[in-house]
């Protein structure tokens, strides 16, 4: 009964108006990076012995998962030679000292380390550049060790693939897999508000979303797919083992003692999700649980107010029909 209230083209609007990063801001974000890289890239001409090598977008935007609240881009840099820092200060002021020799029209106060980054803040639009250091041995797929964001640690990954990770399963659902990552984005934000200690870091959703895909969950009808993704989160308790092997076999999948153990498509040894306690597992469950309540209860609404109230439960105030 519900579906005749709010329906899949209910969401897809909603998504539009409040979720998605609108195309033309999409564009001017991937604009500016490649400006950036193009500098980098002219220097590089000049200086070929220079030890920055390459600059990759990655993140939500090179994904085509971003928000419509996204307000930092996320840029990898790659640093090869022998003199590079292995400390991570050390690290990131000698990623300021080269970025600021690359890009001279800076002004000091535009190129900032910061904890675990460097930040290349933008004038014009405001818009702040968040660039990690990659250490970089040459490799031809361009694996690297990257500063781990969450505890600054190095860890072995390559963008390239990644991105190519998540391109495949887009290409497999065309624009349906990266509207209910976003959904789903946009859910987590959500709680991150609502509930003191909530974390759900969005590589680890969007790797559970390309499980369920891979394993033939049909993506076209989004109620059915939120559904189905709260389901499997709280029915595995967020504790089965996910991995994939788009890039190594899974007998080189190593055992992993932590309680959530989703794995890195590109890097058979690190667990992304291995830093989530128990209890905040179990937030993320309790979350689940209340997000597929309340589609069901939406879904079998006998009135509009009403089913529009429960999505409201998954969604805010903002979502309006």
């Amino acid at each position: 009964m519900g579906r005749q209230h709010v329906d899949h083209d209910d969401i897809v609007k909603f998504a539009q108006d409040r979720v998605n990063l609108p195309k033309e801001k999409a564009d001017e974000y991937r604009a500016q990076v490649a400006r950036l890289r193009e500098r980098l890239e002219s220097y590089l001409n000049e200086h070929p012995d220079f030890t920055l090598k390459k600059m990759m977008l990655s993140g939500s935007l090179a994904k085509g998962t971003a928000l419509r609240t996204l307000n930092d881009i996320d840029v990898a840099c790659y640093i090869s030679g022998a003199d590079a820092p292995h400390d991570v200060p050390k690290l990131l002021n000698y990623l300021v000292e080269r970025l600021r020799k690359a890009f001279p029209n800076f002004s000091a106060d535009q190129v900032k380390a910061n904890t675990y980054s460097v930040t290349v803040s933008f004038k014009g639009t405001g818009l702040d550049v968040d660039i990690v250091p990659v250490l970089y041995k040459g490799d031809p797929n361009w694996y690297g060790d990257l500063v781990n964001q969450s505890d600054g640690s190095f860890l072995e990954t390559c963008i390239p693939r990644h991105l190519e990770f998540i391109k495949k399963r887009k290409q497999a659902h065309e624009t349906d897999f990266g509207q209910v990552a976003r959904l789903i984005k946009y859910w987590a934000g959500r709680m991150k508000l609502e509930r003191d200690g909530f974390r759900f870091k969005s590589f680890m959703s969007e790797l559970i979303l390309a499980k369920l895909a891979d394993e033939g969950l049909d993506l076209s009808d989004y109620p059915e797919a939120l559904q189905h993704f709260f389901t499997y989160v709280a029915r595995s308790n967020i504790r089965e083992l996910i991995s994939f092997t788009d890039y190594y076999p899974a007998s080189s999948i190593g055992s992993f003692t932590e309680l959530v153990k989703i794995i890195d498509p590109v890097n058979a040894k690190n667990n992304v999700s291995k830093l989530y306690t128990a209890a905040q597992a179990d937030m993320i469950v309790d979350a689940a649980l209340d997000a597929g309540d309340a589609i069901d209860a939406a879904l079998a609404a006998p009135t509009k107010q009403e089913t529009v109230r429960y999505w409201q439960k998954v969604f805010g105030s903002a979502f309006q029909v």
